[in-house]
């Protein structure tokens, strides 16, 4: 686990790097991960990071952002022409956070049109700017803070655009990040779509329709998919075996987890662990 307090002592980093830039001394380019949020806005090129296991891709003009937590690294060997802003959580506000929290499923790039992209890159020269000056000026902080927060609520308003596709009315978007919430919080413990429809009051047919319709995934997928993701963290990240990972999701039979995981993923979790960390 990155922490940003160890680079920066004002919760914000930030940089401009060109199309071919080579890795700084002492950059994390193996698997890593960050406890702020990221933000890169792409101008040139084409970038390609593995986040959660999922390799997204990218080209210019566009813009995407990395959760506190999220595993990722870089794996392209050319990196897109643009700007990296690294922002400690607490300068997130909370409604932003809900947009970029609030998503149950792998956040996508978002693609920008001209004015979009010159709107975000204006602003990051301005944010760079008073970035830059001397900590010793009047007013120096609290301004660079009021233009980050500026930037994300831009960023913000870009992935709401992105989402609304018609279907999801705000009683559902509120559902979705119930759920998300919820089963944050109790996945350990519970696995079933009928214990969250309870917890929501609603029924787990309605449920289910509501995340369908968000995400394209039933309830019991979701819950699935999550237990898939934490299992692969563990199997990554953690020293520990696969008897000690499925205690630790809840699973008293470590060979009905072993098959569970293989019935999902397509290998076991020791095949997963080896590919990973060879």
């Amino acid at each position: 686990m990155h922490q940003l307090k160890h680079r920066a002592d004002n919760g914000l980093e930030m940089s401009y790097f060109d199309l071919d830039d080579m890795p700084k001394a002492g950059e994390p380019l193996g698997a890593h991960r960050d406890d702020h949020y990221l933000f890169f806005v792409l101008g040139d090129g084409s970038a390609s990071l593995m986040i959660d296991f999922h390799e997204l891709h990218f080209s210019g003009n566009s813009i995407y952002y990395i959760l506190p937590g999220q595993v990722h690294h870089r794996i392209s060997n050319k990196v897109a022409g643009g700007w990296y802003v690294a922002v400690d959580t607490a300068l997130v506000p909370t409604e932003y956070r809900d947009v970029f929290e609030g998503r149950l499923l792998l956040q996508q790039p978002v693609t920008l049109d001209e004015q979009q992209f010159e709107q975000a890159d204006q602003l990051l020269r301005l944010l760079y700017g008073k970035f830059k000056e001397s900590k010793d000026d009047t007013f120096q902080l609290p301004v660079t803070y009021s233009l980050v927060q500026a930037f994300i609520g831009v960023v913000a308003n870009y992935y709401c655009k992105q989402n609304d596709d018609g279907t999801k009315a705000p009683r559902s978007a509120e559902l979705a990040r119930q759920f998300k919430t919820l089963l944050a919080d109790n996945l350990i413990t519970h696995k079933s779509p009928s214990f969250y429809a309870g917890l929501m009051n609603v029924t787990e047919g309605y449920l289910n329709e509501v995340l369908k319709k968000i995400t394209g995934f039933s309830v019991s997928n979701l819950i699935m998919n999550e237990v898939m993701l934490e299992a692969k963290r563990l199997l990554f990240y953690s020293t520990l075996n696969v008897k000690e990972i499925a205690h630790t999701l809840g699973y008293q039979d470590h060979t009905y987890f072993s098959r569970l995981f293989k019935n999902n993923q397509g290998i076991s979790p020791l095949e997963f662990r080896g590919k990973y960390l060879k």
